[in-house]
Order: structure tokens, then sequence, then C-alpha cells
């Protein structure tokens, strides 16, 4: 059922935003009043019945507020229907409250018929954008506001102490006019007319991914880009996407950000997607078995082209669409939290509402079972133990103490949300969406069956139709139900367009001339299986990230999978070893050459020679290198050429022999280092075996060579810092190989073994030292995600986490495992945070170990463990009188180890057993200050 909202909720200007309240009682419009912007709030009761409509007892407007100086162009309420947060032209965020009752007051310069019913007043300002504000967006649990504008920022308010700012989020290069937040509150998304979607991590407020590929074509721009996050947090939906020249919204998949997906068919841009609340299941008819469907979301999509369609992400086919549903373009939609109303708001300055019924949507899924496939797939969060109720009738002594524990009462609070902390699990995904046929081949028809009927007193009534009903010969039952049979169903559809040109900004890779050949003979024939499989990935993949071949086996380095990426159009292998390259390019450069004499009975595998390849070494600043060899023939020796362009700048040089091997900084049995401008460093180093891998970071240059040794210098010194070190030691086994290998900024080489362990030698200890071990039981069970905090930042990037692979259960497995007493699952938390810690120090990772550090501290403090704690304090403290005698550092790992003390120090505030320990230590902190 549709009906246009009646005259009476028109603000007879653009309307740009519609919200209806949680309680569904209610809803706010924003827009463009007669000199001034305009919020207002509404009755819903007239909306949903026609017989308070008439009623003239039955107030229609409650309250209208003309604060705004200028448009509004967003209006939400928070999730607990306490506030009204509103963002206009006049750059400003207004929060709302309603006040207690005084009397009906009328609406300022107004005749007395408008008179508000409730009074709401602004009770914050939140001023920090220079633009207008196009956006604003609740965080789950009302942790956070957040505000976008036309100044390219997004603002993060905290919503628990306005107007207090948290972060501003800096990145978009053009105007931003969306915003969205994941369910778990472990993400919020935006998205901008730079053509592109980025997602920014709510744990330290940096870009999780910036999404750009489905956006290159938009041509033209929106008023607003409203995008929106699946209730289940698997899919987000972006506005003004572009596919084949044709207008899409475009689904984000969470797992891998993969953009495989899109709903097609409208004829204008999309301005405006909003996902129903309600996750829903298969309605189950009288009779039927009980068999448990998928559940799957719902999901709302309007157009410039004055259309609306619904989408259910279990059907192939849009389930309803409504044309010209309005006289302008939409710019709003608002589901009712029941997930069976919607109103949709227009330029034209009126509002529609949709009524579904269940039969159409499917059966929602109560708070507990939405709540359980959070749990499923993001782990829960910490309970709070029963000692808390005890320690909260303490008497609090120490000022200081009281304001931890204030902070942790409203950190609690923020934590509550499930999943808020915790890295995610792979639990089953809810279907996926494919595109369906274009929506115009069918909508001939649809207009002539869309009835429209006129009610007395003239105003539009139209019964949608139902598309999902039309029988169009395919088969839309369920579609996907986990990424791995995402590939062939791609194929069935033609209208998801192969996304193949050069992606900007990837790392470092080789291009393989011998792997591009055989994906071409593939094409032509496929005379084997190897090249009929590399085929039919071709052909049906539809993104370059899904992309695999068969790459020359030769250009393999390692039994780890190679991850490929496209360069150009053109195959690549994304880096040799297992690690992006994000460090700057400093000083040195290498390259690793053949001499044809014949080599020694190898350990390791070798890279093969081609007659050429580039490598990307870093993305800030951008540098290249080239490689060709035997470029030339002079007094009958073969000359290769070692190009590299840096910022656009580019030199060369040329090498009397092959080169096998770049890296940002590489030579077989002969290696040559160049500075970045293209100056020989060092003479050629003559090794006893060739390379097997290469690695430069900083002015530090690492060789791991095929007689299993290894090799680091340090350039700067001229000195080598490991010599020849064999690796018989850790290559246990007959069948154990090297599958990756990286340099720390600090010159710590670490090695990771097909057999999963990793190592990294220790050039002051002179061993081998086991950092990480993914069969480990510790790390398996390991439960610290009570003590994550969103305030720490997570070091995806750090040699630590890059070995371990970069998302830790953080206890995935530990949940399942419930049945572990609870000592013991204490035990090999303890253990494996311990080993984090050492580890992390033998690789000199010093955020890492921070990390680890304030993890421990928060682990020790809610196990009330104070012996560990207050040998940690006092590491951490060092002697307060130094002596001659006394061997104590004061700092590690770059940080001096007082102030480590003083971070620490607040989390054990936050447990009242620890009074006196907190109390003592600060006390020697101050008298170490005043010293």
């Amino acid at each position: 059922r549709l009906g246009k909202a009646p005259d009476w909720s028109t603000h007879r200007k653009p309307i740009f935003s519609v919200d209806i309240h949680p309680d569904g009682t209610k809803f706010a419009t924003g827009g463009q009043g007669e000199d001034s912007g305009k919020v207002m709030i509404w009755n819903m009761a007239p909306v949903l019945r026609e017989e308070d409509e008439k009623n003239e007892d039955v107030h229609k407007m409650l309250c209208q507020m003309d604060n705004h100086l200028a448009c509004v162009n967003c209006v939400r309420w928070s999730n607990n229907g306490l506030y009204l947060a509103s963002g206009g032209d006049d750059k400003l965020v207004m929060v709302w409250k309603r006040a207690a009752f005084i009397g009906p007051s009328t609406v300022f310069g107004s005749s007395s018929k408008l008179a508000n019913v409730e009074q709401w007043r602004c009770v914050t300002i939140l001023r920090n954008h220079t633009g207008d504000v196009m956006d604003v967006a609740w965080s789950p649990h009302d942790v956070w506001l957040a505000s976008c504008s036309v100044d390219n920022t997004i603002v993060i308010w905290n919503a628990r102490k306005f107007p207090e700012m948290v972060t501003c989020l800096r990145g978009h290069t053009g105007l931003v006019k969306g915003l969205t937040w994941d369910p778990v509150g472990k993400y919020v998304a935006s998205q901008a007319d730079d053509h592109s979607l980025k997602v920014w991590r709510t744990v330290d407020w940096q870009m999780e991914a910036n999404i750009t590929k489905p956006f290159n074509e938009c041509g033209g721009t929106t008023h607003v880009l409203r995008l929106s996050w699946s209730p289940d947090g698997q899919y987000l939906v972006s506005a003004h996407a572009m596919n084949n020249s044709g207008p899409t919204a475009q689904i984000v998949e969470r797992d891998g950000w993969k953009t495989n997906m899109d709903f097609v068919g409208h004829r204008k841009a999309v301005t405006v997607v909003k996902f129903n609340p309600k996750i829903f299941k298969k309605k189950q008819k009288n009779g039927s078995s009980n068999k448990p469907s998928c559940p799957y979301c719902c999901c709302a999509v309007g157009s410039k082209d004055r259309s609306l369609s619904v989408w259910l992400t279990s059907l192939k086919r849009p389930l309803v669409v409504i044309h010209d549903l309005f006289d302008k373009s939409i710019m709003d939609i608002s589901w009712t939290l029941t997930g069976l109303g919607m109103l949709v708001c227009s330029m034209d300055g009126t509002v529609a509402y949709l009524d579904f019924s269940l039969d159409e949507l499917g059966d929602p899924l109560s708070e507990e079972e939405k709540n359980s496939i959070h749990q499923n797939i993001y782990g829960k969060s910490m309970a709070i133990t029963n000692t808390e109720a005890q320690l909260s009738t303490t008497i609090i002594e120490n000022p200081e103490m009281l304001k931890y524990q204030q902070q942790r009462q409203t950190s609690t609070q923020t934590n509550s949300a499930p999943g808020t902390v915790g890295p995610e699990s792979s639990a089953p995904k809810l279907n996926s969406v494919m595109n369906g046929e274009s929506l115009e081949d069918i909508r001939k028809n649809l207009l002539k069956k869309q009835v429209e009927t006129r009610t007395a007193d003239g105003r539009r009534r139209i019964t949608p139709l139902c598309i999902a009903q039309l029988d169009t010969g395919v088969k839309s039952t369920l579609l996907l139900t986990s990424a791995s049979k995402i590939e062939p169903i791609k194929a069935l559809d033609s209208r998801f367009t192969e996304r193949s040109k050069a992606t900007p900004g990837l790392t470092a890779a080789i291009t393989s001339t011998a792997g591009l050949t055989a994906l071409d003979r593939a094409k032509e024939s496929s005379s084997t299986p190897a090249q009929k499989e590399c085929k039919l990935k071709e052909d049906t993949s539809s993104d370059s990230e899904d992309k695999m071949a068969s790459i020359n086996k030769n250009l393999m380095y390692s039994k780890r999978k190679p991850e490929l990426m496209i360069d150009g159009g053109e195959v690549v292998e994304k880096r040799k070893k297992g690690r992006p390259r994000k460090e700057k390019m400093t000083t040195s450069m290498v390259q690793v050459s053949v001499p044809p004499s014949a080599v020694a009975a190898l350990r390791l595998p070798t890279p093969s020679t081609q007659k050429a390849f580039s490598l990307q070494v870093s993305m800030e600043p951008s540098v290249f290198l080239e490689v060709e060899n035997e470029v030339t023939v002079v007094a009958g020796s073969k000359l290769s050429q070692l190009r590299c362009s840096k910022d656009g700048r580019d030199w060369n040089t040329l090498l009397p022999s092959s080169v096998v091997t770049a890296a940002g900084s590489s030579e077989d049995r002969m290696l040559s280092v160049f500075s970045s401008c293209g100056r020989r460093l060092l003479p050629a180093i003559q090794l006893a075996t060739p390379v097997s891998a290469l690695h430069c970071t900083a002015h530090f240059v690492m060789v791991v060579t095929a007689g299993a040794t290894l090799s680091v210098w340090d350039v700067q010194k001229q000195k080598a810092l490991v010599r020849n070190e064999s690796l018989q030691s850790i290559l246990s086994g007959t069948d154990t190989s090297v599958s990756q290998s990286l340099l720390t900024q600090q010159g710590v080489p670490v090695v990771g073994l097909s057999n999963g362990k990793s190592f990294c030698f220790s050039s002051s200890l002179e061993t081998w030292s086991l950092i990480a071990d993914k069969a480990d039981s510790l790390v398996q069970c390991a439960d610290f995600r009570g003590c994550l905090s969103s305030h720490d930042a997570p070091v995806s990037s750090g040699p630590l986490a890059v070995m371990q692979g970069r998302y830790l259960n953080a206890g995935r497995l530990a949940s399942r495992l419930s049945s572990t007493p609870h000592h013991m699952q204490q035990s090999m938390t303890l253990a494996f945070l311990e080993n984090q810690l050492a580890s992390a120090l033998t690789l000199q990772s010093g955020q890492e170990y921070r990390y680890w550090l304030l993890i421990y501290s928060r682990f020790l403090v809610n196990e009330g463990s104070e012996h560990r704690l207050r040998e940690l304090c006092k590491e951490l403290l060092g002697p307060v009188h130094t002596s001659a005698t006394t061997s104590w550092e004061p700092t590690t790992v770059g940080f001096r180890k007082r102030e480590l003390l003083r971070e620490v120090l607040p989390v054990i505030g936050e447990n009242l057993r620890f009074q006196r320990l907190f109390t003592e230590y600060q006390d020697q902190l101050e008298l170490l200050r005043n010293k």
C-alpha cells in the first residue's frame, strides 16, 4: 500500500531528509524554510490511519524548529530516541532534545493555527565543519555521532560528551555526501564526489579500505550520496555507481571489500540506499515442512529518475518498483523499526509512505535472533565478572582513581555493542544479491499494471505492483549462500562487467611474460587442463582480485598461494614474499645478476631469468624498477639495463650480466646496491650461492641465498649485521621450505616457513627466535577480546602481525571452547600475551610492543594478577635512585619506560582492588617528575 503522504506534511520547499523515530510514533523532516533551514517533527498516526487523518483533534505537526540559518540536509534520531541531530548549509550540527511541556507555543511569525504541541530545544551546537553539513549518523548504541561535509572531512563527535570532538577523518578529495555505520560499530563508511567510498576503522580511526573502481565512470553529481550498511553487517551498498555505463547501487562485501555485485535498473543516478533494520526469513506456509531458510535482508533504492525500487537479497529481481512517485529526485528514505513501513521524501517538497506486509517481505527475526547472528559472525563481547558487583560498594579514596573508574564505566557501556571489539570470524554469510535484468525491459508492462486512483480530495494513491511475482522464466530461488559459490554464478549475468583496468596504488609486482603467454594460449586453445582452468577463471571472474592464473611456475618463490593482481590488464604476482611494501623507499636499491657459470646444488628455490620485468618498490613516493636483460651486445658481452623512476625522474645503469630479481632494494651471486637516485653505494658483492630472496628496508639489505644462508648488511655504516647465518637449524624436516621473508625497519630479518613457523634472527642474542607458529594451541585458545580497547590502534602492518596472519583469533576458537575451565583459559591467554610481548621486543617492533603491553596490562587487571602487575610496574619504573651498579635501561624499543608506565596506570585505575598499587606507583612517578 502506498499513500502519498498528506499535504500537511509538506514543507512546500525541497525536503532533503526524513527519519522515523525509533518508537514509530513520529517522524522528522529537514529542508528549506522561508528564510532559514527548517526541521519539523510530525505525528505518524495520521499517516498510518485514515480516521486519525480526518480527526481534527489529532495533531499532525508536533514541532517546528527554525534555528538553522540555512537549508537542513539531514535529520537523524539517535538509536535510543532521546535526541535528534540535524546538519545544514550553515555548517552546523544541532542536537535536539525534548523539553518539559510548558504549553502550546506558536511557531514564530505564523498564525496561531501552527502551534508546537511538543517542545524540542537545541541542547548543543557542534561547530567544526567549514562547509555545508551533508549527512549525520549515530553509531550503534549512540557512542559517537558522525557528520560529513562539503569541506571534504568527516567529524566524529563524542555523543556521551557533546560538544567534544573525537577526531576528524581526512582523505576524501571531494565533497563528502553520505555516511553509514557498520551495525556492530567496527567501521564507519563515507561516500564523496571524488568517486570513492572509504571505510574507516573505529579502533584507530584509520582508513581500512578505499573503493574507487565502481565509481570511475560516474559523471555528473547528485545532491546526496546516502549509502547504507546491511543489518547483518555483511554488505555495504553505495549510491551513484556505474556498471557498463548504466547507473547502479554498488554492493561491497565486508569480506575483502569485494565489488562483484550491484543493483541495476534505475535510469538515472542512485541518490539514496536504505537497508531495512530487520533481517528476514521466508514466511512458512501453513502445513509446509519447517525447513530453516537462509535469512536475508531488504534494501530500498531511490534515484534521480524519481523512482523507488525495493530489493530482497534472496531475489534476483527487485521485489517492487514504483515509477514517477514524485516530480523530482528522491532525497531520503526511512524505515520504521518494525521493518514494514517506509517514508520517502523528495526534492519536490513531498513525503510518501509505503506499507509492506509480512507476506511480501517475510518474517522479521527477533532482536535475540539478530544478536545471535552478530555474535556468530563477529564474536561476543566480554561480560563483566561477578567481582565488579562486590567492588562497586568500595569507597574510592584517590581522586585520580575516581576519574579512571568513571572512564571505565563509560567505556564499558561503549564496548557493550556486540563485537565492538574482537576480530571477525568466517561464519556463514547471509544470502548475497545478484542484479537482475534491466528494469527498463519490463518497465512498460509495469506502468500499465501500476494502478493509480485519486481520493476524494484529489490526492494520488498508487497501488504498487509486486514484480517478484512476474514469471521471468528464471528460477530466483536461493542464489548464493557462501563465498565459495560466487564464481560460477557471476558468469550467468552479462551485466557484470570485467573491471580489469590498471588499479592505481597497488604494491610491487613482478610481471611474467611467460605467465601472459600461457593465458593467451589458453584463450586460443584449451588443450591442457591447466589452461582450461585458466580460461574458466578468466571468463567467470568479474573483479581483478579474483583473477587467478596459473603463472609460470618458475616465478613462484614459495609454496604460498600466489596472490595475483591485474596491472594494466596483465597478470602479475603480488610480491615475491608475503608482505606488501609500505615503507618509504630510502637509500638503497639492489638487483641480482646471473653469470652463465654452473651453480652448486641448491637448497632453496631461485627465480628464473626473464627477458624483462618491472615492479613497484613503493607507493609514497612512487618508485618503479624496470629490468631489461641482454639489451645490447658490446664486444661480445651481453649488457642488461636497470631503470628506476622515482616521482617522474628516471635513472638507469648497465650491468654485465642478466638481472634475476630486483627488490625495493636485489643479483644472483653478485649483489649490487644503489641509492634511490642511482648512485652505486657498494662494490658488487660476491655471494656463495644464488639469491633466493632479497629485501631492502630503510638502509638495511637482506639476502636469503639458495644455499639456505641469511645475510643482513647496514649500508649506512657499511657493516654486516648477520653473516652467512645458516637456516639449517630452523629448516627441520625434509619438506620444509621458506615461504615468506621480510626485513623490519630496524634491520631484523624474519623468515616464515612452509610449516607455519616464523623465526627472526636476533643479532644481539645470535640465535633464531620463534615468533609465530600457526599451529600453536595458545594462539588458538587465547581469549583476550575483553582486553581490547577502542583507543588502541591495531597494528596490522607490524612484522609480528604480518607473520602471524593479520587477524589474530582473539579467542574466536576460545568462545567455542566454553567447556575449558576458566583457570586453564586464563593460563593459556597469559602465556600467549607474554609470548607476544617477548616477540615484539626481539623484533624491536615498538608500536606492537606498546599495543600488546596495554592488552597484557588489561588482562592482568581483569584477572586480578597483582604479583605480575607489580613486577611489570617495577620494571617500567626502574630504580628511583641510580647507582653505578644499576643495569636498568630507561628506554625499550624506542619508548621511555616511564612513559609506558603512565599509560599502564589508568588501566590499573579501572580496578578498585589495585587502589594501593595505583597510588604507590603514581606517587613514585610524581616524585621522579619533580626531581
